[in-house]
């Protein structure tokens, strides 16, 4: 059975921070963009944000931080942003899915339209590492919105996703992630 739930332990973080340092450094050694200008793995310690990661039998797959309607510059209107996803090197494809169903049947629960996500991409959308990626990625059900600066300022593919109501996949992901924080939320706990 796999598991979407917030990270709340110190140790679940420092879980997630190792995770993402292990995909930094798959990333790096297999010639992939790794992202230049922030500090990933101290996001998943910081004690304010919500950190989520996807597990089986208490195995961390994957980590994000899950965020209700962000300024991201593109794409009006309501979503949730799936920010910092990060898998265990080596099993990708099926987790990205499993995160595609979560994330669609989440969206709608928490009645938003769409789930939006980036993805870093250095070189133009269609040459190779980045187009193999985003082309799983339309199979999945996204929608590719072009590319442009990203929230952290780097060169991403801009992603949207309908959110739909998935009856029956708390039978397979179940999930105990709480409504995460709206851009409104964040500026007043600054």
């Amino acid at each position: 059975m796999y598991e979407m739930r917030m990270l709340s332990t110190a140790a679940e973080r420092e879980e997630a921070a190792a995770l993402v340092q292990d995909r930094q450094r798959w990333l790096t050694l297999h010639g992939l963009p790794v992202p230049a200008c922030a500090d990933i793995p101290a996001l998943f310690r910081d004690l304010q944000a919500e950190p989520t990661g996807l597990f089986e039998d208490g195995l961390l797959l994957a980590c994000m931080i899950p965020q209700r309607g962000p300024n991201l510059g593109w794409g009006a209107g309501p979503c949730l942003f799936l920010g910092h996803v990060h898998t265990l090197p080596d099993r990708s494809d099926d987790t990205i899915r499993l995160i595609t169903l979560w994330a669609s049947d989440f969206a709608a629960r928490l009645d938003l339209p769409l789930v939006r996500a980036e993805a870093l991409a250095r070189h133009p959308l269609d040459t190779h590492p980045i187009a193999k990626f985003l082309h799983r990625l339309t199979d999945m059900g996204w929608d590719l919105r072009g590319s442009g600066d990203g929230r952290n300022g780097e060169r991403v593919a801009r992603l949207e996703l309908a959110a739909e109501h998935r009856p029956g996949l708390d039978a397979l992901v179940g999930c105990s992630v709480r409504e995460p924080q709206s851009a409104a939320d964040e500026r007043s706990v600054a």
